[in-house]
C-alpha cells in the first residue's frame, strides 16, 4: 500500500514515516510550506533540511509542497477576522481541516497515494463503515482536540502510526536510527508566529488600537496596546502592577469591550470569570450528528485540560447548547470545545461563541 506521509521535520512525523515503512508500505514524504517570509522568522527552510536528512536515513522518497497561498485564504484571513472580533481563535484546528487534510490529502492522491499518514497522537476506529476519531494510548500527548473538524472522507483516508506509541519510545526509536531529529524541541504556539514577540507580529497586519484599562468600578488603570492582544483570564503582561490601593493580589481580564474599546481587569477573587454553560456553534460531528438531542458525556475547553463531565444539548445540526457539571473558568469565544465519550471517543467539536450563567 502506498501512504503519503506529511513529513514537517519533527521526530513524531518522522518515526511515523519509519514504522509505516517497517510495515512494509511503499512510504512518500511530502513537505508542506504553509507559511513564507523574507526576515527568516518562518523556520521551514531548516525543518526542510531535517525533512532531508531523516529521508535519506530511512531511504524515503520526498517532496515539497506550497501550501501557503491556501493556508493565508482558508486559515490565517480567519484568524484575522476571528481577532477583529475580540475573539481568540485556534488556527492550529482549522489548518488540519482546511489544509493538512485538504490540499494535502489531494495532493497525495496525485502522487498514488491509497492512505495518508501524520505523526498526530490520535487514533482512527472504523465501524460499521463509519470512522470514529479517539485519543491515543498516550494521554499526555493526545491531538484529538486539534483533529475535531475532520469530515468521515477526510477520516476515511488517514492512518495515525503513533496512535498506541507514547511519546518516549518515539525518542528512544530516533535515537536508535540516529536520525538527526531525534532530540529536536517540540514545536509550540502557533505556527506562523514561532518565537517571535506576538504583538509585533500582529502590528503587520491588524492596526493596534490602544485605549483605556479600567477595574469593574471604572477606575482607570492603565493604557492598553489593542483589545486584540489580550484574552480572558489573561494575568501576565497588563502592565498596572503596583496600583495604590490594590490588595496585592494578581490582575486578570474578565472582559473586552469593543465598541468602546475598553479592557476590563479584576484583582483578588476571580468568581466573575466562571461560568454555567456555553452555546456553540458550526459543530462539527464525528461521524454524524447522535439521534438523541440531549445526553451526558465529557468535554474539554482548550487543549491541556482534564475532561469536564457536561450536559450537551443539540440546538440543530451546528449549534449546541453545553451545560457544566462544575463551573469553568475563562470560558473563551473562539476557542473550540470538543466532546469525547466514556472511552475516549471523540464525538466532534465547535467554536465557543458565548458562556452563560444561570
Amino acid at each position: 500500500m502506498r501512504v503519503v506521509v506529511g513529513i514537517s521535520g519533527g521526530v513524531d512525523s518522522s518515526v511515523a514515516a519509519y514504522l509505516l515503512k517497517e510495515q512494509g508500505h511503499d512510504v512518500i514524504g511530502l513537505f508542506m510550506v504553509n507559511w513564507e517570509e523574507k526576515d527568516g522568522s518562518c523556520t521551514a527552510e531548516e525543518d526542510f533540511e531535517d525533512v532531508k536528512r531523516v529521508c535519506s536515513s530511512l531511504n524515503l522518497p520526498y517532496f515539497s509542497v506550497n501550501y501557503s497561498k491556501e493556508y493565508y485564504d482558508r486559515v490565517f484571513e480567519y484568524f484575522l477576522e476571528e481577532l477583529k472580533r475580540g475573539r481568540t481563535p485556534n488556527p492550529d484546528v482549522l489548518c488540519n481541516r482546511e489544509v493538512k487534510f485538504g490540499p494535502f490529502l489531494e495532493q497525495a492522491k496525485k502522487l498514488g497515494a491509497d492512505m495518508i499518514a501524520t505523526g498526530h497522537y490520535a487514533k482512527k476506529i472504523e465501524k460499521e463503515g463509519k470512522f470514529y476519531l479517539a485519543k491515543a494510548d498516550d494521554l499526555n500527548k493526545d491531538q484529538s482536540y486539534f483533529l475535531n473538524q475532520l469530515s468521515q472522507e477526510q477520516l476515511s483516508w488517514v492512518t495515525f502510526p503513533l496512535e498506541n506509541i507514547d511519546k518516549p519510545t518515539v525518542r528512544q526509536i530516533a535515537s536508535k536510527l540516529e536520525l538527526s531529529n531525534a532530540k529536536k524541541k517540540d514545536s509550540t504556539g502557533i505556527c506562523f508566529i514561532g518565537e517571535r514577540n506576538f504583538k509585533k507580529f500582529l502590528k503587520e497586519y491588524l492596526p493596534a488600537k490602544s485605549g483605556k484599562i479600567l477595574d469593574l468600578n471604572g477606575n482607570e488603570l492603565g493604557r492598553h496596546d489593542g483589545l486584540m492582544y489580550y484574552t480572558l483570564g489573561q494575568r501576565r503582561g497588563l502592565g498596572i502592577g503596583g496600583q495604590k490601593g490594590g490588595n496585592g493580589e494578581r490582575w486578570f481580564v474578565v472582559k473586552k469591550d469593543l465598541e468602546n474599546n475598553i479592557l476590563y481587569v479584576m484583582q483578588g477573587e476571580e468568581d466573575i470569570l466562571f461560568s454555567d454553560g456555553l452555546y456553540a456553534s458550526d459543530f462539527n460531528w464525528i461521524p454524524e450528528k447522535p439521534e438523541k438531542t440531549e445526553f451526558d458525556c465529557l468535554a474539554k475547553f482548550r487543549y491541556r485540560q482534564p475532561d469536564q463531565a457536561v450536559h450537551v444539548t443539540v440546538l440543530d445540526d451546528k449549534k449546541i447548547k453545553v451545560d457544566f457539571k462544575e463551573r469553568q473558568r475563562a470560558i473563551t469565544p473562539g476557542q473550540f470545545v470538543v466532546l469525547y465519550d466514556e472511552e475516549g471517543i471523540c464525538l466532534g467539536g465547535g467554536t465557543i461563541d458565548e458562556s452563560f450563567n444561570k
